[in-house]
């Protein structure tokens, strides 16, 4: 099976200022993340990026890198435009791995890849891992998904999914069912990438603020693998960075 990784990477960030050029044991947080993915098999990994910043910074550590726009709405938009500036056929695999993730398994990365080539029926595919803890259920930045028997995604949700009508909120955590989390890991069709920032948004994406639901709302499928483990944590905030490059460290 042959895939490729893009690495989405914008300069701006609310949280933490030009992120993806911030030190992690020597090297940018974008550089890391680029040499994690290289591990997973993929045919070629290359960084999209925002800022001739971040491509040198790439090119100084023999990261590919390709210069996009600068005002695109969201990462899928990003790797769109890279899709043909890459000339990629329409049923390459493509994977998406976020720039701040610098401690991603390269295994789920190859196994989102290899769902997808095994679903013809999907555009896409993701990932999930099981919630065992009540407070992380309710947390409304905790992005919930629920799947159909086929192990493809019915609805992402920031609230509680799926509800226990007729017992205690805990029952929903538990052997009974799998609560999911979903991890921020997407695998496409080079095809379905391109027709992508043709389609009109959802109210389900604008309500949730999760772009995954214009896949969903335009009746496109999304195939769902379940990790035995959770990813490696992402870095948004400071005090994210500071845990990151410990385990580094």
């Amino acid at each position: 099976m042959s895939f490729h990784v893009i690495v989405p990477a914008r300069l701006a960030s609310s949280r933490l200022p030009e992120k993806p050029l911030a030190d992690i044991g020597g090297l940018p947080m974008v550089v890391r993340v680029a040499q994690a993915a290289q591990r997973s098999g993929a045919e070629q990994v290359v960084v999209a990026c925002d800022h001739p910043r971040i491509q040198a910074a790439c090119a100084q550590h023999g990261v590919p890198a390709l210069l996009t726009r600068a005002d695109h709405p969201s990462g899928s938009d990003r790797l769109a435009e890279a899709v043909g500036l890459l000339g990629l056929a329409d049923d390459a695999l493509v994977v998406n791995v976020q720039g701040d993730e610098p401690l991603i398994d390269p295994a789920m990365v190859r196994d989102c890849a290899q769902l997808l080539a095994a679903r013809p029926d999907c555009a896409m595919a993701t990932v999930a891992h099981a919630i065992d803890d009540l407070a992380e259920f309710r947390n409304p930045n905790v992005v919930k998904l629920v799947c159909d028997r086929q192990q493809r995604a019915l609805y992402f949700s920031r609230a509680c999914i799926p509800w226990w009508r007729d017992g205690p909120e805990p029952a929903a955590i538990g052997p009974e069912a799998v609560v999911l989390r979903h991890d921020g890991l997407y695998a496409y069709r080079a095809g379905f990438l391109r027709r992508f920032p043709a389609l009109e948004p959802s109210p389900l994406e604008r309500a949730e603020s999760l772009e995954q639901l214009r896949v969903l709302w335009h009746g496109e499928r999304i195939a769902v693998h379940i990790s035995p483990q959770r990813p490696g944590p992402g870095v948004d905030t400071p005090e994210d960075l500071v845990r990151v490059r410990q385990a580094f460290a």
